[in-house]
């Protein structure tokens, strides 16, 4: 998932966006709301999630989620050290989809992005009659979770459902194996390296097609569309 993050100290960024990288996203760093704007030019840029630092050197951090939200639909997630209910409730009108108030743990913050980013891609499914992926033979649905080849329904596990979903959104982009932890499993790369090639090794016997999903050696994975 891309990141823009923005956030005027760069010693603070720098940190973040290293524990971010290491949990599969690519972090975009915005020093100002004049820089975090022009990021998301055209129509949010592909960015998946705003990471919004409301102490900004040149705008007010409300002011800048307010016409982010007028420009894109990305979700924001506000960073701030006001904790009182007026200051949250006036983020929210604006158009936050989150507040975080610093300190915070690093693990609420995942959890916190990985949740806005979960109930975009739910409202996405929900409001467009798109409810299928067609990759050659192979069929997902996404609103029953069901997968097919050549009308021939396959029983997937819900994780290799989920992979499967995630590789298929962009066929042909490679996937980083700690992306595809952080948004698959919702954990980190520790420990889990060996469930997911396990995971990819069941999905190509089960749909019996062994090429549609292509290891990248030192990367990841990306899946291969047939043709048909």
């Amino acid at each position: 998932m891309r990141l823009l993050l923005v956030e005027d100290d760069n010693h603070v960024a720098a940190a973040l966006s290293a524990i971010l990288a290491r949990h599969g996203f690519d972090v975009t760093h915005a020093r100002s709301g004049a820089e975090a704007l022009q990021a998301l030019v055209p129509e949010g840029a592909g960015f998946g999630v705003v990471l919004l630092d409301l102490g900004l050197p040149d705008q007010d951090g409300y002011e800048v989620c307010g016409k982010i939200r007028k420009r894109t639909s990305t979700p924001v997630i506000m960073v701030t050290a006001r904790s009182d209910v007026r200051s949250r409730i006036h983020g929210l009108n604006l158009g936050a989809d989150d507040y975080v108030v610093k300190p915070y743990d690093t693990g609420e913050l995942l959890a916190r992005i990985h949740a806005v980013s979960r109930r975009t891609v739910q409202d996405d499914i929900t409001g467009t009659t798109e409810t299928a992926l067609r990759l050659g033979p192979v069929r997902i649905e996404l609103l029953t979770r069901q997968v097919s080849v050549d009308g021939t329904v396959v029983q997937l596990t819900r994780k290799e459902f989920d992979l499967l979903a995630l590789l298929a959104q962009r066929p042909g982009v490679v996937f980083r194996r700690e992306q595809i932890i952080s948004e698959v499993w919702r954990t980190s790369w520790e420990g889990t390296g060996r469930t997911l090639e396990v995971h990819v090794a069941s999905l190509r016997s089960k749909l019996r097609m062994p090429a549609l999903i292509e290891t990248v050696r030192g990367v990841g994975y990306r899946l291969v569309a047939p043709a048909g």
